[in-house]
């Protein structure tokens, strides 16, 4: 089994702690498991500009990396998108990630994967930019034929936060048995 994990946030702080926790909780749950995490900060993505031109050429114009991230998310059982709340939204980091999948849209119809999310905001629980973020990553993984396993938000406001909140931690490190 593959699990593919994103990073959205550029800092290492509240993100990273929950990827942690999961990556833990996979080692114990899910010890076949092959783990792969792409930081989404300081890859090489050239914005999509809707050319069309991938649909010809099975592949993106621009030389970025996004040929090596969408072949992972292609060989990926299960991913799982953990990103920091930027305005109401996932990170750009990540965005700018997704938005090129629609290079490779017509070969991850269908391909059977499990999806989770977990995001992290400032705000309190009650906040709508949670139910946002839950809502696009679930619009996503429905056009796609994938299967939507988990959506987890979590409220941090320092960097070291999460880290400090052994039930938070505790939660996630059990969400690695809804991706088997």
């Amino acid at each position: 089994m593959k699990v593919l994990l994103f990073n959205g946030s550029p800092r290492k702080g509240n993100t990273k702690a929950a990827l942690e926790a999961l990556k833990k909780g996979l080692a114990q749950q899910i010890p076949e498991a092959e783990v792969e995490e792409i930081l989404c900060e300081g890859k090489s993505i050239i914005p999509c500009r809707a050319c069309d031109a991938c649909g010809s050429m099975s592949r993106c114009i621009f030389a970025d990396d996004s040929p090596q991230i969408n072949a992972a998310v292609e060989a990926a059982d299960a991913i799982v998108f953990a990103t920091p709340v930027y305005w109401w939204g996932m990170s750009a980091q990540m965005k700018l990630i997704i938005d090129k999948f629609y290079a490779r849209d017509r070969k991850f119809h269908g391909l059977k994967k499990k999806i989770g999310s977990i995001v992290i905001g400032e705000a309190d629980q009650e906040d709508p930019e949670y139910g946002i973020i839950a809502k696009q990553f679930r619009c996503i993984a429905d056009y796609l034929g994938w299967e939507t396993v988990f959506q987890k938000s979590y409220t941090a406001n320092k960097p070291s936060d999460l880290a400090a909140d052994e039930a938070a931690l505790a939660e996630i490190e059990g969400l690695a048995k809804l991706l088997k």
